[in-house]
């Protein structure tokens, strides 16, 4: 049925070092490379598994994971009568392992570690604290190994009482807390019910507030995440908007974030991962806010709102709505937090309100239920599902594969263990389910239709229409068998009528709507496909009717998630609803490398759009590039013959293009060789120098440059394409603004309009994040979560391009054009004469500065070198400026160097700091930093100070703490070492040459035009009287990196444009970008997140 590949698996980070490698990893022909990595590095069970020796191994075949969950799937409905025969049961495990293996459907992470490792495997393990129900007697247990019962579940949600150490509280929740991060899945929690600041305990004395606590959980899940085993944002941290520190809590985040500035401005590393971030709290869990319909009431009325005691409910004090609704939007503009819940419209979708009102989310908000419970998750890939022959979406395969999931997903509780008796217990009496979707902007761009419009909003509704009618249909077929789950009778009344609700938006029915305060739109049957809509409305009649007949299995079947990494496992270009995030992105070649590829809805896109073959292939090209020199402008394979190359060299660069963000990355040394560059007439300085260009070597401009790099590369968008007509620029529009020069993206209100097409017909909620851009402005943000709130959403996550200081990435490429007289050559062949008069106008700067060295050097009258001195102004540093700070002890004592420096990299200035303020060491050293600085910024050379200062011996000296110095024989000493080496490249200073790893070394993507130390040629006016340098030691670093390295370097340089400031892998430490509420890695598929 499949045809299968055996490939290597590498991972690799920015530095070329391969951090994962696995070879014959067996998949279908059909996955993707990154589907390939993902398997093997992240879901394969690595240890234990029996091998075809008889010796214990690991897994390295696509067919033994999903044979390994199919099977344990199958065999838990035997035991417990799913099926009515064997051959039922077969079936049901031979289309499992197809859908998993035709990519079509697959569940949620926990399912990939740990479901069917002891039932296929044997494995086992001491328990580790968790419990189920077991459904033989009703009976909670606790489980006694790690393995026998699996952790399916990826969303769970826990409650707090307002108690220090006892069962269910505070210190409780950590526990409880860390037993789900460790088997990878996230947990929301609403803190409402402990008291705020300054109120009163039952022993005597006041509560030490709300926030003391929040801060205690933060670092403890920070620590748990340290360890490897969880991922970021794997927290949410829910409060309603009348607790006593609502202020305080919405702006925490903000002020941490201020914290951060102040750090990173004093030196230390903008990474999610350093010092800066590390040191603050907050930096562990999404915050969003609990809004009451009562809110808004009393914000347009301009009223004071309520914030109310929780321990007997007065008032402790009024705000003005206003303010605190100006305060939570400034806030989610400054750093992303806090999101917005919509308490009201939440509980008025609940199915069970009997068992109490939904009160808080999971991490990425779309599992929505009572507190102590928990749900699993499982995709459905749309496109699998869509003809693009024939343009139509095959409604029978995706009805069954609901069907089929839906019944996956109910095993999964049967078998599950959970980590505390209440989730164990209450899961195991509501089988909460969370089936959803993914792909669907992909299969929207497909079809010709814009993400922003009425079209896509009305298939979008009628696919989650039919996905939930068609759940809770099988959900009430197995209720008939198998009886409703235990605490429907009591909620029956309550359910009915949420069914009846998501009827009544099937069919568009305004006035059908029953307790409903806010009346979301539902399917428009102008803008949506008949046959669509006939497959919706069937599925909630057939839904309502069985409901009515036998109940429910299930108190909730649905939710859409941000499916990150299962997304990339079922090579998805979209997650869940969510728009492409680029058009033109890179992807990894089985044999290694990178191929940049545009979307390929594109091309699919443009036939329904009746272009033809001719004019897509021009499109296409235009966006990503023809990927050769052969026919390129300027740049080409004749133009390189004519300037000396080999036709084998020519062949070289051509095979490098399709991996290529712009040209000059291909013209190294990596590339073509040494023999070759040296043939041409370069030195090893030049071609080893990163800031070297060989195009520009060769003579040619910036504007032949960047035509020829257009062509070759692309733009990365379709904004300005051959034959492309106007009114179709918008079926391509993206999350982002696509490539350097595209301007259109798709308006927060085009996501949230989507979100409320499809938010009728799920049980829990959407996972989206709604991406605004930098120049956006609160008043923007402000307008978007109210628009969510009237339209009837039941939460809002928005993200301002920038708002995070943690890896800033620009999406606009930094190089700068050199105006004409900069590109104009200097001769100087015929300049000295033999009579010894020397035309100045025609020499290079470098012949000028010997020139002039040997002048003052011969002269014996000290006049010139007066005159000279004069003429030497002094360089005013930039009034921004970069540099590095370094912390050292030397013989205990701490000491912290600190740099700035000029736009091309040299030194401008110094600062030392030691001991406390006033201290006599601390001013002598202050004044000793300014009088160097000084002389920096007047051009005495750094290589003069250190021949005078390196070995100057006083105390305090001995022992270094350093990265690189161990030893030293005084602070001058040391300092003179350290900028030595950091500036000069001078190795034989120090003891170890690893460099430390700080931000700010020069060589981020914003410096590539930036030339290294001892190369560079500023312009005449900049001239400086300056020594002979060393080249910069990353110079020699760079004759040992990889090709490959250079290729992760253009990936990273064009995933820029996808997601700015988006924390780098963990794994890897790729860029990541945006999916959902969490962020996913393009590299190696690792989330960071909960799913």
């Amino acid at each position: 049925m499949f045809e299968y590949d055996y490939r290597t698996s590498v991972i690799k980070n920015p530095s070329g070092e391969i951090v994962f490698k696995m070879d014959d990893v067996e998949v279908p022909k059909q996955w993707s490379q990154i589907a390939t990595d993902i398997l093997a590095q992240k879901y394969f069970r690595k240890a234990g598994v029996p091998q075809a020796d008889g010796s214990l191994g690991r897994e390295k075949s696509a067919k033994q994971v999903a044979h390994r969950m199919a099977h344990c799937w199958r065999i838990w409905g035997e035991r417990y009568d799913y099926f009515a025969t064997k051959e039922d049961a077969q079936i049901f495990y031979d289309e499992l392992v197809y859908s998993i293996l035709n990519q079509a459907c697959v569940p949620n992470s926990p399912q990939w570690f740990n479901t069917g490792l002891h039932e296929v495997y044997g494995i086992t393990g001491k328990p580790q604290g968790h419990y189920f129900v077991d459904a033989k007697d009703g009976k909670l247990k606790k489980s006694t190994s790690a393995y026998e019962r699996p952790q399916p579940h990826a969303c769970f949600i826990l409650s707090v009482d307002d108690d220090l150490v006892n069962e269910g509280g505070i210190m409780d929740l950590w526990v409880r807390e860390a037993r789900i991060f460790k088997y990878g899945s996230g947990v929301g929690t609403n803190f409402s019910s402990i008291r705020g600041d300054g109120e009163k305990l039952s022993g005597g004395g006041t509560s030490s507030g709300l926030m003391s606590f929040l801060k205690i959980g933060d670092r403890a899940a920070g620590a748990i995440k340290s360890g490897g085993t969880t991922r970021r944002a794997a927290k949410m941290v829910c409060l309603d908007l009348d607790h006593p520190e609502i202020v305080e809590f919405v702006n925490w985040k903000l002020k941490e974030e201020d914290k951060v500035a102040a750090l990173i401005a004093a030196g230390y590393s903008s990474d999610y991962e350093g010092e800066a971030y590390r040191t603050v709290s907050g930096q562990n869990s999404n915050n969003s806010v609990r809004i009451p319909n009562a809110f808004f009431k009393t914000l347009d009325e301009d009223g004071e709102w309520d914030l109310k005691a929780r321990s007997d409910g007065s008032t402790m004090k009024s705000v003005k709505a206003k303010d605190l609704w100006d305060q939570i939007n400034y806030a989610a503009w400054r750093c992303a937090d806090p999101g917005t819940q919509y308490d009201t419209t939440i509980n008025e979708w609940h199915t069970c309100p009997e068992g109490g009102p939904i009160r808080a989310s999971n991490p990425c908000s779309e599992y929505m239920f009572l507190d102590n419970t928990a749900c699993n998750l499982a995709s459905v890939n749309l496109r699998r599902f869509f003809d693009e022959d024939n343009n139509v979406f095959n409604v029978q395969g995706f009805e069954h594969t609901c069907r089929l999931w839906t019944v996956v997903l109910e095993i999964s509780v049967l078998m599950a263990q959970f980590p505390s008796k209440e989730v164990a217990q209450l899961s195991y009496d509501y089988r909460t389910l969370g089936l959803g979707y993914a792909n669907l902007g992909s299969m929207l761009m497909v079809s010709g239709i814009a993400y922003d419009s009425e079209q896509a909003r009305g298939i979008a509704g009628a696919i989650t229409a039919i996905m939930t009618g068609v759940a809770y249909k099988t959900s009430a077929e197995m209720a008939g068998f198998l009886g409703a789950f235990d605490r429907y009778k009591e909620n029956k009344k309550h359910m009915m009528k949420v069914m009846r609700n998501h009827r009544a938006a099937a069919y568009d029915a305004m006035d059908a709507y029953d307790g409903l305060e806010i009346k979301p739109q539902g399917i428009n049957a102008k803008y949506c496909p008949d046959y669509l809509l006939k497959a919706a409305t069937k599925a909630w009649d057939d839904a309502v009717q069985l409901g009515e007949k036998y109940g429910y299995r299930n108190a909730q079947t649905t939710v859409i998630a941000p499916t990150g990494t299962i997304g990339l496992v079922m090579d998805c270009d979209t997650t869940g609803v969510e728009p492409d995030f680029a058009l033109v992105k890179f992807k990894k070649l089985s044999g290694g490398g990178y191929f940049k590829i545009i979307n390929q809805s594109v091309p699919q896109a443009l036939r329904n759009l009746k272009y033809s073959e001719k004019e897509i292939e021009d499109i296409v090209n235009f966006a990503k590039g023809h990927a050769t020199l052969k026919g390129a402008p300027y740049i080409n394979e004749e133009r390189l013959a004519a300037k000396g190359f080999l036709p084998a060299e020519i062949e070289k660069l051509n095979a490098a293009m399709g991996s290529a963000f712009e040209i000059g990355f291909v013209f190294n040394v990596f590339t073509l060789g040494e023999p070759c560059l040296q043939r041409l007439g370069f030195t090893p300085n030049e071609y080893n120098d990163f800031s070297w260009s060989l195009l520009e070597a060769l003579g040619f401009s910036d504007e032949e440059i960047e035509a020829a790099n257009t062509y070759v590369c692309g733009t990365m968008t379709v904004e300005g394409a051959p034959h492309l007509k106007e009114e179709h620029l918008s079926v391509f529009d993206c999350a982002n603004k696509c490539g350097q020069t595209g301007q259109r993206y798709i308006h927060a209100h085009g996501h949230i309009r989507m979100m409320a097409a499809a938010q009728p017909f799920l049980s829990g909620a959407i996972s989206k994040t709604i991406n605004l851009p930098n120049e956006a402005t609160v008043e923007e943000i402000a307008d978007s979560y109210r628009l969510s709130w009237e339209l009837g959403l039941k939460a809002c996550a928005l993200y301002r391009d920038g708002s995070k200081l943690s890896q800033p990435l620009s999406n606009k490429s930094d190089k700068k054009k050199k105006s004409s007289d900069e590109t104009t050559e200097a001769t100087a062949s015929t300049a000295i004469s033999d009579s010894g008069f020397v035309d100045m106008g025609k020499l290079t700067i470098d012949e000028l500065l010997e020139e002039m060295n040997k002048r003052v050097q011969n002269s014996a009258d000290t006049s010139l070198k007066r005159q000279l001195a004069m003429i030497v102004e002094r360089r005013a540093l930039p009034a921004k400026r970069r540099g590095f700070t370094q912390k050292a002890k030397i013989n205990g004592q701490a000491i912290f160097l600190r740099t700035g420096e000029y736009n091309d990299g040299t030194l401008g200035e110094i600062f030392i700091d030691m001991a406390k303020e006033g201290a006599t060491m601390r001013s002598m050293l202050n004044c000793f930093a300014i009088a160097i600085s000084i002389g920096l910024q007047y051009g005495v050379p750094l290589e003069e100070y250190v021949e005078k200062f390196v070995f100057t011996r006083f105390e305090p000296a001995g022992m270094v703490d350093h990265p690189n110095i161990k030893t030293t024989t005084s602070i001058i000493d040391f300092m003179f070492r350290s900028l030595a080496y950091e500036y000069l490249g001078r190795t034989d200073l120090v003891h170890v040459l690893d460099k430390p790893e700080i931000g700010n070394l020069g060589n981020e993507e914003w410096d590539e035009s930036t030339p290294t130390i001892g190369e560079r040629l500023p312009e005449l006016s900049d001239v400086r009287v300056v020594g002979n340098t060393s080249n910069n030691p990353d110079a020699t670093k760079s004759q040992k990196e990889t090709a490959s390295s250079s290729s992760l370097d253009a990936v990273s340089a064009a995933n820029k444009s996808m997601q700015g400031d988006a924390p780098a892998c963990n794994t890897c430490g790729h860029i990541t970008v945006r999916s959902g509420t969490c962020y996913k890695c393009l590299n190696c598929g690792n989330s960071l997140g909960c799913s």
